[in-house]
């Protein structure tokens, strides 16, 4: 059986956690391939709300098994306080759940060095969660990093503390403490000593088996396109591919065996943190989105701008992706507009329009070229069929589909599982 790889086209924050739980009964295995604790993906079931940072989405469905790939970077602490979290709520973790070997460890010193180096940015700021994932994504390509498989071995304290010394020496020539570094360690190698009885496996050959035995997976991105490395607001970007190649790098997969691209985005846009941002709203209309859509990091807590939908970053990240299908969130919290905006161009100071989206989103100054619809204030939340959506929103997303190209296979009504219609 192929892969399929659902990821967010946009800022990320776009629902990926609901839909992979909505999706999951569809495949036998749900793979993370990339990112970390820094991800925040949000579940309701049954009125209740569930955030997973580092396990896969899948965890909820009894026969799912889940997988860590070697793209993520694992804070074990993190990592741990999440298991006992899902246990307490009666979701059996350790049977379904394979952690590969050569996933890479963030140690107390990458989040030490995270802090100091966003404090050094002064108003360059690029607004890291702080949770020392690119520091561990640095030490990984310095060919210095720490690996899961790695605290099996005996010498791996010795590994350790050489790795460690080489974060304080850092810390110190540059003037940072590290006074909170006795604790951190202390609930570090706590975690590690619980996380040893966990499913440390080869997962690249776990989900090569899987493809042999006919078994169908499904590759879960965290963050989205837009924050991706290469193709992303550089330098306002995460520190790993979020893009659709990065599953086969991230989980050990061969591109033939993709089959689908399932891209996420909402209704309109959001960003945590710094970074450009063409159609953020400032005033009353962003907060009010905000609101409606309770706008706030399920990792930070942190507001997030908000802004009309980006059709250019839309259309390039569908691009670089090679999307099959789009699926879009939040079409709910648009309720409360008569109108709503949609930006299918933009234009620079000297009036020249382009559909593209510059290479430098930073020092380019791009202006947002609107094309206004009619908004759907009847309310999407008791629909549940696509023809009993609003006819206002079902021309929205047909105004989507032209402007992309890409076909919309399921539209979200609300927060909770049940609030989701196929197409």
């Amino acid at each position: 059986m192929p892969i399929d790889v659902l990821l967010g086209l946009q800022w990320g924050d776009e629902g990926k956690g609901k839909v992979v739980d909505f999706i999951a009964p569809s495949y036998q295995v749900v793979a993370r391939f990339q990112g970390g604790p820094n991800a925040g993906h949000t579940l309701v079931m049954n009125g209740e709300k569930h955030v997973l940072h580092q396990i896969p989405s899948g965890i909820f469905r009894p026969d799912t098994v889940n997988v860590i790939g070697n793209g993520v970077v694992l804070d074990p602490a993190v990592f741990y306080k999440e298991v006992v979290a899902l246990e307490a709520k009666g979701v059996e973790v350790k049977q379904n759940l394979f952690l590969s070997n050569r996933t890479q460890i963030i140690v107390p010193t990458h989040k030490l060095l995270d802090r100091a180096s966003e404090a050094s940015k002064g108003d360059q700021k690029i607004g890291s969660t702080l949770k020392g994932i690119g520091p561990s994504y640095q030490d990984k390509y310095a060919r210095q990093g720490l690996r899961l498989g790695d605290i099996l071995s005996r010498d791996f304290e010795g590994r350790y503390q050489e790795l460690r010394n080489k974060h304080l020496e850092l810390l110190e020539k540059g003037g940072w403490d590290s006074d909170e570094l006795a604790d951190m360690e202390s609930l570090f190698f706590e975690s590690l000593d619980k996380i040893r009885r966990f499913q440390i496996v080869n997962t690249e050959y776990l989900l090569n088996d899987c493809l042999t035995k006919g078994q169908s997976i499904l590759a879960e991105g965290a963050q989205g396109a837009m924050l991706d490395i290469d193709f992303g607001s550089y330098p306002f970007v995460t520190s790993s591919s979020t893009t659709a190649a990065g599953a086969c790098t991230g989980l050990g997969i061969a591109p033939r065996h993709i089959r689908k691209v399932i891209g996420i985005t909402k209704a309109y846009c959001t960003r945590v943190g710094s970074g450009p941002f063409p159609t953020e709203l400032h005033e009353e209309t962003g907060e009010k989105i905000r609101q409606a859509g309770h706008e706030f990091g399920s990792t930070t807590g942190r507001p997030r701008r908000t802004g009309w939908l980006d059709l250019p970053a839309l259309r390039f990240a569908n691009m670089v992706n090679g999307t099959t299908e789009m699926l879009i969130m939040k079409g709910d919290v648009l309720d409360c507009f008569d109108d709503i905006k949609v930006c299918t161009a933009y234009h620079d100071n000297d009036g020249n329009v382009s559909s593209e989206l510059p290479y430098d989103m930073v020092r380019s100054e791009v202006h947002p070229v609107y094309h206004t619809l009619e908004g759907w204030p009847t309310g999407l939340h008791e629909a549940n069929s696509w023809d009993s959506l609003p006819d206002s929103f079902r021309r929205y997303c047909k105004f989507i589909e032209d402007q992309t190209g890409v076909p919309i296979r399921i539209v979200s009504t609300g927060p909770g599982r049940e609030q989701t219609i196929e197409r």
